[in-house]
């Protein structure tokens, strides 16, 4: 299956893209640890089926240094071993975040006083932003069929300039 739509080839897309990316720097740029960040969106994707995400955060963690184990065991978090409270706390957020019509009431109160154990107000604050930006990338991804194999890490690092 063929993209529908080439949004790095259109003005409004690219002005778009490039809005969008600036939001992804602040995240970046906050205290929020960079592996929480990559496991959370590699998370959010895989529950959307967004192939091209999960393509560029599973190689934009590798290049940050993260396991295989790790990356492997992300889809299976709850049945593993190798990730901290704090990251079970992120990645409970991130699938209560993602999957929001399952849940009458969104995220649980016990989710919430997890991550509020582990994380201070700034990182409160990039967590659910990076949830929110995920979520909105994987469906601009998945409407236009952008499929995953091409990412490059570091590719749209330019982007946000």
């Amino acid at each position: 299956m063929d993209a529908r739509f080439n949004m790095f080839d259109n003005e409004i897309a690219m002005k778009f893209a490039k809005r969008f990316a600036n939001a992804g720097l602040l995240i970046q740029q906050s205290p929020l640890p960079k592996a929480t960040q990559e496991l959370v969106s590699l998370r959010a994707s895989q529950i959307n089926g967004c192939g091209y995400c999960i393509d560029m955060h599973t190689k934009e963690a590798v290049a940050a240094g993260e396991s295989a184990v790790r990356l492997n065991l992300v889809v299976a978090w709850r049945e593993s071993t190798v990730f901290t409270e704090a990251e079970q706390a992120a990645l409970a957020l991130a699938e209560e975040g993602t999957r929001l019509a399952d849940a009458h009431q969104g995220v649980s109160d016990e989710t919430w006083a997890q991550v509020r154990k582990h994380y201070d107000d700034d990182q409160v604050a990039a967590l659910v932003a990076l949830v929110a930006l995920i979520n909105a990338a994987n469906r601009l991804a998945v409407i236009v069929h952008q499929r995953g194999g091409s990412y490059q890490p570091g590719m749209y690092a330019a982007a946000s300039g």
